[in-house]
């Protein structure tokens, strides 16, 4: 990790249109601006859990490991996101681990710092709320996905969650590079099955595939049909 600098917002604009950054640099909240290599761990599970991070660039994969030793991808994060907020709860180690998955730069804000903020702009605090209310509900049909749809139908949705599909401020049809191995891990299945789905997604026009990933609207095919 290489930490760049401190910074203080002091920017007041208006806060009804603001995106997230724009909510740090009013609120004024002091933290540094990190950032990491491809394959950098940021966090381990078990670590001391002190400040909440805000992708501004690149992308994270959190995961966890049971006691066996078996790991699991559980989110896949893009700019504009926040991660480790557990701190804010009061869980003072991490739950999972945190990796970059390409050069990544991240916001670090000390967990007396974001409290803080949250105490002191109530729409600050209600744009992190409805976030965390928001990534509540995408965990919940994670769950529905896994357990009701077949798993050609949960590659196609998490190819469709990482390009941000439905988010004109933050779509993005070019994907960073996400192995085969992890996309396996996300979903519940085997490499194997990822690289046929993928082939028959490719042939049908749904994504491009070629080192970079690219991801057409009409993947949304796959997870309406019945």
């Amino acid at each position: 990790m290489k930490t760049i600098s401190v910074l203080t917002g002091t920017n007041k604009k208006e806060k009804s249109a603001l995106k997230p950054q724009d909510f740090l640099d009013s609120v004024g909240v002091s933290r540094k601006v990190a950032e990491f290599r491809r394959r950098e761990i940021i966090f381990r599970q078990g670590d001391p859990s002190q400040n909440v991070l805000y992708i501004q660039k690149g992308g994270v994969r959190l995961s966890v490991v049971n006691e066996a030793g078996k790991e699991a991808v559980v989110a896949i994060l893009g700019p504009g996101e926040f991660f480790g907020e557990g701190c804010l709860a009061g869980l003072p180690f991490r739950m999972e681990t945190a990796t970059a998955i390409t050069a990544t730069t991240a916001l670090a804000i000390e967990k007396s710092e974001m409290i803080r903020g949250l105490h002191t702009d109530h729409a600050f605090s209600d744009r992190f709320i409805s976030y965390m209310l928001i990534r509540n509900i995408q965990i919940e049909e994670d769950l529905v996905d896994q357990l009701f749809n077949s798993s050609e139908k949960r590659l196609a949705r998490t190819l469709l969650l990482l390009a941000r599909y439905g988010q004109q401020d933050r779509a993005q049809k070019m994907l960073p590079k996400v192995s085969q191995k992890m996309l396996a891990e996300m979903i519940g299945t085997t490499r194997s099955r990822v690289n046929f789905f993928m082939n028959k997604f490719r042939k049908l026009g749904f994504i491009q595939y070629n080192g970079e990933l690219r991801v057409n609207n009409s993947l949304l095919n796959v997870v309406l049909h019945d």
